[in-house]
């Protein structure tokens, strides 16, 4: 009975559109997204493959704190060239961030759950955890490439070129670090 309840809500869930503000699954991520999905066990209820983000700096979220959102590597003349336009266009203050990929698995079970988080940290997903709710757990899969720092405030770069390009290349290459750690999973999975 168990067993049918949480196949049903997999149905029900997979079957549902794609919420996320991007509208569409990270190309990144989704053959682990497949792959966690075809498994009887599991299924995905969220996920991004890792971005880059210029926001408006709050405390408080709410609508529209999202000014500009990169899913793929950046190149600095882009990065700059948005940067510029959003001098323009807003007068707030502005911070960069980069967050790593995570991942949100339903399980059957507890123990399908550890195997799952067992085979995550082993991948490199250090900022994993899980949460149990009687026969039922979800799995949260973090990696750990975060980058952050205010970036723009009122109509002014705070930072030089040369700083810039220095950030446009870690951040680079700790997306494709993240993009391994996706990979690495996958191909964990049986």
């Amino acid at each position: 009975m168990l067993e049918d309840n949480f196949q049903q809500k997999k149905k029900d869930s997979l079957s549902k559109l794609d919420k996320s503000s991007k509208g569409e699954w990270d190309e990144d991520i989704i053959n682990l997204c497949d792959k966690i999905n075809s498994l009887k066990n599991y299924y995905t209820t969220s996920s991004c493959s890792g971005r880059i983000v210029l926001m408006i700096d709050q405390d408080k979220k709410e609508e529209g704190l999202f000014i500009k959102v990169y899913h793929d590597l950046i190149s600095f003349q882009e990065f700059k060239k948005d940067l510029n336009k959003i001098i323009k266009a807003n007068k707030k203050r502005i911070k960069f961030k980069l967050e790593p990929c995570i991942l949100h698995v339903a399980c059957e079970n507890p123990e399908e759950a550890f195997t799952l988080y067992t085979k995550a940290k082993l991948a490199g997903w250090k900022k994993s955890g899980m949460i149990s709710f009687g026969n039922r757990a979800i799995v949260e899969l973090n990696s750990t490439e975060k980058l952050e720092f205010p970036l723009i405030n009122k109509d002014k770069i705070l930072v030089d070129d040369i700083f810039l390009k220095i950030v446009v290349q870690e951040s680079n290459k700790k997306l494709k670090k993240s993009w391994e750690k996706i990979k690495k999973l996958r191909n964990s999975l049986k």
